[in-house]
């Protein structure tokens, strides 16, 4: 699969751990107070609809000269079960986001306005790819309540609240009938510190979108002007847990268990905003979660996808995506469980020598290269994506290089309809691994493995290349 021309790529020595400060133009993330929601809006991660189209027709067209190995990269096809909604649906989940988009009239007849949509991805037995789309679990958090205040002073606090939100910079582009949606006395009962105690009068304030819970608490710990009390600053709890963990802990949701939905308590989405097998909307109070024991203890068959690229560089020089194209792009695709991929292949500018037991596609250009790979990742619809350095290398110099020939669907990797992958530059520094810079890649409803990643954080080694690390675990290179 190499190419003499070709440039292995390795890490740059800038990955290893150092203790210099970042540079400006990225946030550090320092500790979990930081860590804020930030609310994406459905429509503004979509396509234009004549880009749409277009890309639509352009896609059929390639789908067309791929037929025969559409039978192998396919999921298999839904029963009439799943078809006529006539069973429940049991999947184990392997992604939870979320996304803003209109209130369900359906779900939630009462309301309007925009909303936090849950989006859980996973694969069922069989499977086949699910996206549910859950409605009607609302953001909030805890404030202890002032000592004297009772029912009607919730209710001016509420408008003061409310009043104080609508002045923030950081909600002037949102239109909502209200932004707090009610403050409720409860009882709970506080784990810092000794308090015989059992419980104390705390208020629940329930917001309309995720980050107004970081909006909330600024202007509660900074200080609110409350009639009969007087302006008081207040701790807030549980403002810090991010919507989608909220989500799961509320309930009982663990990382990559199985979830089950009732016949008759989910809707088929009429519109399908994903590419899976099965799409479908309910309320989160008609989820359950399975603890993870007896027959919910085994796995899904889930796919994964391990891949790599080689690129043409210029001698003595790492590649730029701006200048050096991509030759090679080799793929392994292996179901969870399985000892051997069931496929292999390999796609390359140009030709290339045959390859016992590979699959090799040969392209006249370089775009058609990276189409026939984006069409690959649509029709095999991996659940999870490794590699090594993937995620700073590999993903965004593929983006990149489509950007650089103007390869306008490329980036639509995901699997929601339409929406293009979003790379961010990332910091991270602690005590104990310095600082490092990263990519943050966002392809919704697909997990990425990046093992770069994996021996940085659990390894100490002198060189993190493939090579090195090759050698220094299997005793080859």
């Amino acid at each position: 699969m190499n190419n003499s021309n070709s440039k292995k790529r390795t890490p740059p020595p800038s990955s290893t751990p150092t203790q210099q400060q970042p540079p400006k133009r990225f946030q550090p993330i320092m500790d979990e107070d930081e860590m804020i929601d930030e609310d994406v809006f459905l429509e503004e991660t979509l396509l234009r609809e004549e880009e749409e189209a277009m890309i639509l027709r352009d896609s059929e067209e390639r789908k067309q000269a791929l037929a025969s190995r559409l039978t192998i990269w396919k999921r298999p096809s839904l029963s009439h079960s799943y078809v006529s909604q006539t069973s429940n649906i049991i999947f184990q989940q392997l992604e939870i986001d979320y996304v803003i988009g209109e209130r369900n009239k359906e779900f939630l007849p009462n309301s309007s306005g925009p909303a936090a949509i849950l989006r859980i991805f996973g694969v069922t037995r069989e499977g086949h790819s699910v996206c549910c789309n859950v409605h009607g679990f609302e953001p909030y958090l805890y404030m202890s309540c002032p000592p004297g205040m009772g029912p009607d002073d919730v209710s001016r606090f509420h408008r003061s609240l409310e009043a104080r939100i609508k002045e923030d910079y950081r909600v002037k582009n949102i239109k909502a009938p209200q932004f707090v949606l009610r403050i409720e006395m409860v009882h709970k009962r506080s784990i810092m510190y000794y308090q015989q105690q059992q419980s104390h009068l705390f208020l629940k304030i329930v917001v309309v979108l995720p980050k107004m819970v970081a909006i909330c608490r600024d202007i509660l710990e900074k200080g609110i002007q409350i009639d009969g009390f007087g302006t008081k600053c207040f701790l807030t709890y549980e403002s810090n847990v991010l919507f989608a963990l909220r989500f799961m802990i509320d309930c009982n949701i663990v990382g990559g268990n199985w979830i089950e939905v009732r016949s008759g308590k989910y809707k088929k989405a009429t519109k399908p905003m994903s590419y899976c097998q099965l799409e479908f909307d309910c309320l989160y109070s008609e989820l359950t979660s399975h603890a993870p024991e007896g027959e919910f203890s085994k796995m899904a068959p889930f796919r994964i996808l391990s891949f790599d690229i080689e690129c043409a560089g210029r001698k003595g020089l790492f590649p730029e995506p701006t200048h050096d194209p991509v030759i090679q792009v080799a793929n392994l695709v292996t179901l969870q469980g399985e000892d051997h991929p069931f496929v292999r292949n390999i796609m390359t500018l140009k030709s290339c020598s045959p390859i016992v037991g590979v699959d090799v596609m040969s392209f006249d250009t370089e775009s058609e290269v990276l189409l026939a790979w984006r069409d690959f990742v649509h029709e095999v619809d991996p659940d999870i994506i490794i590699g090594y350095n993937i995620c700073k290398f590999d993903l965004p110099y593929l983006i990149e290089r489509a950007e650089v020939l103007k390869v306008a669907e490329f980036p639509i990797l995901g699997r929601i309809r339409n929406s293009r992958v979003r790379v961010n530059a990332k910091t991270f520094s602690s005590r104990q691994y310095g600082t490092r810079e990263s990519k943050e890649i966002t392809i919704e409803g697909r997990v990425q493995f990046d093992l770069l990643q994996s021996m940085q954080r659990d390894y100490k080694l002198s060189s993190y290349s493939l090579n090195s690390v090759s050698a220094h675990f299997l005793g080859e290179q």
